[in-house]
């Protein structure tokens, strides 16, 4: 019967072996020891999950190299040289690695997967810490794409070098180009922004990355701009989500809505009641407010707590949130009436 082990954790294992090797592992060697590969399989399957493997391992940055038998030099074996792939001796417990696990799941789907995903097997192959990575199951970053534009500003505030991109702005929905010195890249309340200098207007500003459209050109030469030491950048993202966000008051479940609550001030004396004529709130419920900029991108996040959240203000939002969950309502009724 053949082995059910997941492709990552035949390939762990493969990267296991080949560093710990005193000399080389023929491929009858690896098909024997390593755990994942299917003894009893035929030699041209072996063949194909053994050749497919070891590219997969190439193109993450792993330097699986082939040796030749001194002897017989049509014999030919596979290693991974330390000196190239070595890291510092590292103990991480099964929490530090399930937090790792956790952070590459984040970039699942964004433009540095790659990069994450190599980081992680790395870690991975070379932490001395063993045990379960399963401490943070169930969990999933809640944050928007960032898009095609992360990696191009990423490489230009690295290198310090002008971009330009079509900007829609929050409050008009004006678009227009703009000629930026990208600062730094700041993640916050589930959204992508960039911190920079907006050359035409002289003044430093914040962008939503996801009101970028088109692509990001660079221009100009590098090192063209020195980033100013005195700026917090997390401070002026703060400030200008505060200038053109709004309040959702949400009624949450007890210890439930994790994300929800993280973003969230507990309501107090000094806020109020919710304004009257919004519906009440549960027993049993915690009242938070929640700053938001787009009702859409809440409302996604809200449905999917389903029956653990009541928004209780504003009325548009809620509307949002009650059409999604009745849309859901309705695919389930189309497929369950399709089963029938």
């Amino acid at each position: 019967m053949a082995d059910p082990r997941a492709p990552a954790e035949r390939l762990l294992n493969l990267v296991i072996a080949l560093l710990n090797t005193s000399g080389r592992m023929t491929k009858e060697q690896i098909r024997r020891s390593v755990a994942g590969y299917d003894a009893s399989a035929s030699t041209e399957a072996f063949e194909r999950m053994f050749e497919r493997d070891k590219e997969t391992l190439r193109e993450l940055g792993v330097p699986v190299m082939t040796v030749a038998d001194p002897a017989h030099g049509d014999d030919q074996g596979y290693r991974i040289d330390p000196d190239a792939y070595a890291l510092p001796p590292m103990e991480l417990s099964a929490a530090q690695l399930g937090v790792l696990r956790l952070a590459a799941e984040f970039w699942q789907g964004q433009p540095l997967r790659a990069d994450a995903a190599r980081g992680l097997t790395k870690l991975t192959a070379t932490a001395r810490g063993t045990g379960s990575t399963d401490v943070v199951a169930g969990l999933a970053p809640r944050i928007q794409p960032a898009g095609p534009s992360l990696a191009p500003l990423l490489d230009a505030a690295h290198a310090r070098r002008r971009v330009q991109f079509t900007y829609r702005t929050a409050r008009t929905g004006s678009v227009g180009r703009r000629t930026v010195e990208p600062w730094r890249i700041v993640a916050s309340r589930g959204g992508w922004y960039l911190v920079g200098l907006d050359v035409d207007r002289a003044a430093s500003r914040v962008f939503r990355l996801s009101r970028i459209d088109g692509a990001v050109r660079p221009v100009g030469p590098e090192a063209a701009f020195e980033v100013p030491t005195d700026v917090d950048p997390r401070a002026l993202v703060i400030s200008a989500q505060r200038r053109e966000g709004r309040i959702a008051v949400l009624a949450v479940a007890p210890d439930r809505c994790g994300a929800l609550r993280a973003r969230a001030a507990r309501l107090d004396a000094t806020t109020g009641p919710p304004e009257p004529g919004d519906v009440s709130c549960p027993p049993g419920f915690d009242v938070v407010r929640v700053p938001y900029a787009r009702t859409g991108e809440l409302a996604d996040e809200v449905a999917r707590y389903a029956d653990a959240v009541v928004v209780l203000s504003p009325p548009r939002l809620r509307e949002a949130v009650v059409a999604r969950l009745e849309a859901a309502v309705q695919l389930g009724e189309r497929i369950g009436g399709g089963r029938g």
